[in-house]
């Protein structure tokens, strides 16, 4: 029977130094900031530095947060990418090794690419001749740094070139 509330005693112990550590850890990392739009949250983390001064710098500051691109427009879908995401970062901030540079995976892509869409679609629907029409390729393949303001790729690259000949 001691046993028994001995093991109840641990239990309980683990459990309230399990929810504790999360508090604090949520805490500590900010995570309630990225319960909202403020795209200063997306900012928490040094890699991300770079990211948001860009997107402070380009034309989508005025007219869009991170969370209009990154995530899905609907209530549900924004806040379940936004967990799947929060896990991942959290896994990542917590056990490392972050990358110095970032890339987007690919179910993020997908996201990224239909909130292009739904801004964009007129533009996109209006190309006429699209080279790309009946392949799988995303807007954020050659526009990848349109978000971020100055793109990596200047004038005359192989894909600025592929790009303006095609829009």
């Amino acid at each position: 029977m001691i046993w028994k509330i001995r093991a109840a005693v641990f239990l309980a112990v683990a459990l309230g130094a399990t929810v504790g550590l999360g508090i604090y850890t949520f805490v500590y990392a900010r995570g309630y900031s990225y319960l909202t739009n403020d795209p200063t949250a997306c900012a928490n983390c040094h890699v991300m530095q770079d990211y948001y001064s860009g997107w402070m710098k380009s034309p989508h500051h005025a007219a869009a947060t991170c969370n209009d691109c990154h995530t899905p427009h609907d209530t549900i879908g924004k806040y379940a990418v936004k967990a799947a995401n929060g896990v991942s970062h959290s896994m990542a901030f917590t056990f490392g090794p972050i990358p110095d540079n970032i890339l987007i995976k690919d179910f993020d892509a997908k996201v990224t690419e239909g909130t292009c869409r739904s801004c964009h679609g007129a533009m996109t629907s209006a190309i006429d001749g699209n080279p790309h029409s009946g392949q799988d390729i995303s807007c954020i393949r050659c526009h990848a740094d349109v978000g971020h303001g100055a793109a990596s790729l200047s004038p005359g690259t192989a894909v600025s070139a592929a790009t303006s000949q095609t829009h």
